[in-house]
């Protein structure tokens, strides 16, 4: 039913976000350190084997005069506020100008890079300016050349295609473009139920970091679920720029809300509880009973949601508050319901992390209030419902649900990185999880 009035209620996503993230200097700072391998691989495949002009090196043999190798010294990223990213490379690259020779020339790209969001809604990485300077910092013979080399390097440029570097600088990076990419992709949350975290706009640059903020919207076979409650414009805390960690991601009230909203509409919190009780037990306290079964079978409980969850973050706490109706009945050879009540409670919810996956259990239910609905057993007391199934779903229900949780739901991430010092830190309204970026490091 939850599945076929999601069909008939037009989804109209408002485009607010309720998570988002902040990728502090250090993290920026991390990304360069890891990125500097893969730039030193790009930059050999594209100059190992390039040849120099005579000119420059004064040789009769220009055919010898090439890089052999390629070392890259340093590589830095650098904020610029409000406008994007500043990537600067040194590198040294080794010549033969004669075969018993070798000189090193210093090679230092500087780049104005920004994020675009092209139009299938993904962000793109933009190289907005770039120079490039060549220049000989040493050899094996004729050392005091260094000033006709400096003079020289316009030369040196076209000889290894500075125009061609400078056009393919992005992919000094990790591959960027495709790491961008991979953050919109869907994330699994059930077999059924799937969630996407969509950028609103391109970030924002400052001296804090780089702030993103994201829209996330879940999928249950396929179709978008309409949000149970009109969002609230969600912006990041100003709390999460000042940590020392990587990254700081940040989840408002309303992204719990609508995951379990979500995982609603495609029953994964339908549940089927086998309770200690017998017919023939329990017809020992609800006499009519013994007229419906003769035999003595289990009494099973049917759970659905009667209305979505609710999330609650206070400082320090998560709670949901669960509105259910529950069938008791038996299963054999078909579920009989011979009684229905309504349950609302409370349970604390536990959240942790695990590599890319927020773990999310839920503690004992409290606050249990139960109302009978209707009854084909005549009257019976809610003082005697609650002796009846009390215990049996304090524990059952947050024990199924913690199950069904137990996998995780993937955190916003880009492919190949995952998160370590990750802790969870609960505010009123709003979740805050610091973390350190960790590049994993590819098998086969």
């Amino acid at each position: 039913l939850s599945i076929l009035l999601s069909l008939l209620i037009p989804a109209h996503p408002s485009r607010s976000p309720d998570c988002g993230g902040i990728l502090t200097p250090s993290g920026l700072n991390y990304f360069a350190e890891v990125s500097k391998p893969h730039a030193e691989t790009v930059l050999r495949q594209d100059l190992i084997g390039s040849e120099f002009p005579e000119l420059f090196l004064s040789t009769p043999k220009p055919s010898t005069n090439q890089i052999i190798s390629v070392t890259v010294v340093e590589l830095t990223l650098s904020l610029i506020a409000h406008s994007g990213l500043r990537l600067s490379i040194r590198a040294d690259l080794g010549i033969t100008p004669t075969p018993s020779t070798t000189a090193v020339v210093r090679l230092d790209i500087l780049a104005d890079l920004h994020v675009e969001m092209n139009p299938e809604g993904n962000l793109e990485l933009v190289t907005s300016a770039c120079k490039t300077v060549v220049e000989e910092v040493q050899s094996s013979e004729e050392t005091g050349r260094l000033a006709s080399c400096k003079s020289s390097s316009s030369e040196l440029g076209k000889a290894i295609n500075i125009d061609k570097i400078c056009l393919e600088v992005s992919k000094l990076l990790l591959s960027p473009n495709e790491l961008l990419g991979s953050l919109t992709i869907q994330f699994p949350i059930t077999l059924d139920c799937q969630l996407q975290y969509l950028p609103l706009a391109a970030p924002v640059f400052s001296e804090q970091g780089i702030a993103m903020s994201l829209q996330t919207t879940f999928q249950v076979a396929g179709m978008v679920v309409p949000l149970p409650l009109s969002p609230v414009p969600f912006s990041i805390p100003e709390s999460a720029s000042s940590s020392s960690s990587h990254l700081t991601l940040a989840f408002s009230e309303h992204f719990y809300t609508s995951l379990f909203f979500a995982m609603e509409m495609s029953g994964a919190f339908n549940m089927t509880i086998v309770t200690p009780q017998t017919t023939t037990t329990m017809a020992q306290k609800v006499t009519q009973l013994g007229s419906l079964f003769h035999e003595d079978i289990p009494v099973i409980l049917q759970t659905m949601f009667r209305s979505s969850a609710h999330v609650v973050l206070e400082e320090g706490k998560a709670a949901l508050q669960l509105f259910l109706t529950v069938y008791v009945g038996t299963g054999s050879p078909v579920f009989q319901s011979f009684l229905t009540m309504n349950v609302d409670a409370c349970t604390r919810l536990h959240l942790s992390i695990s590599g890319t996956k927020m773990k999310i259990s839920a503690a004992p239910l409290e606050d249990i209030e139960i109302t009978l609905v209707a009854s084909d057993v005549g009257p019976v007391p809610a003082a005697l419902l609650e002796e009846l199934f009390l215990p049996t779903l304090r524990e059952e229900v947050p024990a199924q649900m913690s199950e069904i949780l137990s996998e995780g739901v993937y955190l916003p991430h880009i492919s190949g990185f995952t998160f370590t010092n990750v802790s969870v830190v609960i505010h009123k309204d709003y979740i805050l999880v610091p973390c350190n970026l960790e590049l994993q490091t590819r098998t086969g």
